[in-house]
């Protein structure tokens, strides 16, 4: 029973049955065809018989012609299917003349002097074609439906039986229905059958090899993809029994450890970097950070001892040296940032409040957003679950969302809405950061949270990259959806905080 559950066990068993379906209902019709052949043959042949006595009897009945003998009510010998099958009786002398007929067209008349005339045999044009005249001899050229290449096909058929009388010889011809249309319809309708047969064979056929080989296009248009580098691709055919869901299910598993191993690869390749930023960056960071803290250092003790006296040159004083701190501040929170992303991080998890992972962000935020004629509107919905977080690196999302947004609306001013709730799914504590800014481009949001990548053109392209590794170094989501000159919305994802039990 095993094989029957193969792929080849199946296809052998659906040809096997299509077969012996095929041959028995072939087998079938042809009986069919040959029992209504042998009924046919055995009409005509009782037609014959009955026939050949109507004549033989006209022969040898003094004064009776056929048509009494057919027309006669004591003639119980044969059926009136048999009469049908009989067209005429023929009774023809030993001159070839027409002596007696069933049909009215072929019996003598009379002249106008009351001698009888006779129907000559070779004036009869219309009879069928004669049957086995060969064993007629001689006597076959007197005989004008002798069967030739133009009469065979005509309908009825013909039969002469010699009778040698004390007169000579006499022949009885009989003329027996036959429609030869019929036949050749009876002959044909076996065929027709047939190819009726081979059609419906054809398409079960068709349905069936398209079923059997559409997993076998499956895979190799999955394997064509895996070949392009989609690793993503599955196959459907998993729930077969047979070879070919066997096949599909080791070609899922293969395409998910091949999908496993890139995801490995990235990251190892993410680490290395990372591993060798982080080195570079430690190297770099005391480089340049000395010489900013020496500058710092300068500018305040420039600000504080050498600041003109006069108003308005203090003013311009004050602005410049403001301006190079503000400078400094810059590239130092550059090289923080390059740091944050390049090192590795532990986080210190632990229950917080909603509102409170926002709450210095937020100060921060108002400020800047104070300059840039931005209003910030907060929407906290009632009984919000803790979340899980570190408050500073949580601070740092924070700050890093809500500057951007800020930065991105810092020419015409406009609104940053922030809203906090429970997630759909109970999971999760929604924080969903809305501008009205500029909007990111189409093309750029898939690499918004790549490292380096940068819509500005003095970022560091760190921003949101570190973004991303705090929020899932939390365990947690972050998406985005931008329309260009409408605004962006970030939504970060952060896991309740489950209650004490």
């Amino acid at each position: 029973m095993r094989f029957f559950n193969t792929f080849r066990g199946r296809l052998l068993l659906i040809l096997a049955v299509l077969l012996i379906a095929t041959i028995g209902f072939q087998y079938y019709l042809n009986l069919q065809t040959q029992t209504e052949n042998n009924a046919r043959r055995e009409y005509q042949f009782r037609a014959l018989i009955a026939g050949m006595n109507l004549g033989f009897r006209s022969l040898t009945l003094q004064d009776i012609r056929v048509k009494d003998l057919y027309d006669g009510t004591d003639q119980s010998y044969f059926d009136a299917e048999t009469k049908d099958g009989i067209r005429d009786v023929l009774i023809i002398d030993n001159e070839w003349r027409v002596t007696d007929s069933l049909s009215p067209n072929y019996l003598p008349t009379y002249d106008e002097n009351e001698n009888i005339v006779y129907k000559r045999l070779s004036e009869l044009t219309d009879l069928p074609p004669l049957m086995e005249g060969a064993r007629l001899g001689d006597d076959l050229k007197n005989f004008p439906n002798r069967k030739t290449e133009e009469n065979k096909y005509r309908p009825d058929e013909a039969y002469a039986i010699p009778i040698d009388t004390s007169l000579g010889r006499y022949y009885v011809m009989v003329l027996v229905r036959n429609d030869k249309t019929a036949a050749a319809r009876r002959a044909a309708q076996p065929l027709v059958f047939t190819l009726g047969i081979l059609l419906v064979s054809s398409l079960i056929t068709l349905l069936l090899v398209w079923r059997f080989t559409r997993p076998i296009a499956n895979l190799s248009d999955a394997a064509r993809q895996v070949a392009e580098g989609n690793l993503h691709v599955r196959v459907p055919d998993i729930n077969r029994s047979d070879e070919i869901g066997q096949l599909s299910v080791n070609f899922n598993d293969m395409a998910a450890e091949l999908e496993k191993s890139r995801e490995l690869e990235e990251q190892l390749r993410q680490a290395e970097k990372s591993a060798v930023v982080g080195r570079l960056g430690s190297a770099i960071a005391h480089e340049i950070r000395n010489p900013l803290n020496y500058i710092n250092l300068t500018l305040d003790h420039l600000r504080s001892k050498y600041s003109p006296d006069d108003p308005e040159k203090r003013a311009t004083f004050e602005k410049l040296t403001s301006q190079l701190k503000g400078e400094v501040a810059r590239i130092n929170q550059q090289i923080s940032d390059f740091l944050n992303y390049s090192r590795p991080a532990k986080a210190n998890l632990r229950q917080i409040d909603a509102r409170e992972a926002i709450a210095d962000s937020l100060r921060i935020a108002e400020i800047e957003a104070e300059d840039k004629n931005v209003t910030i509107g907060i929407v906290e919905h009632e009984n919000v679950p803790q979340v899980i977080g570190d408050p500073e690196f949580l601070r740092s999302v924070f700050n890093n969302l809500f500057i951007n947004a800020i930065q991105s609306m810092e020419r015409d001013g406009g609104r940053l809405t922030i809203k906090i709730s429970a997630d759909e799914s109970g999971e999760y504590v929604d924080f969903e950061i809305t501008d009205t800014g500029n909007g990111i481009p189409e093309e750029s949001l898939s690499k918004i949270f790549e490292p380096y990548f940068s819509t500005k053109e003095t970022g560091t392209g760190l921003g949101l990259a570190i973004v991303q590794k705090i929020v899932e170094m939390h365990s947690g989501r972050i998406d985005v959806e931008s329309v260009v000159g409408k605004g962006t919305k970030f939504t970060v994802k952060l896991p309740k905080s489950e209650p004490p039990a």
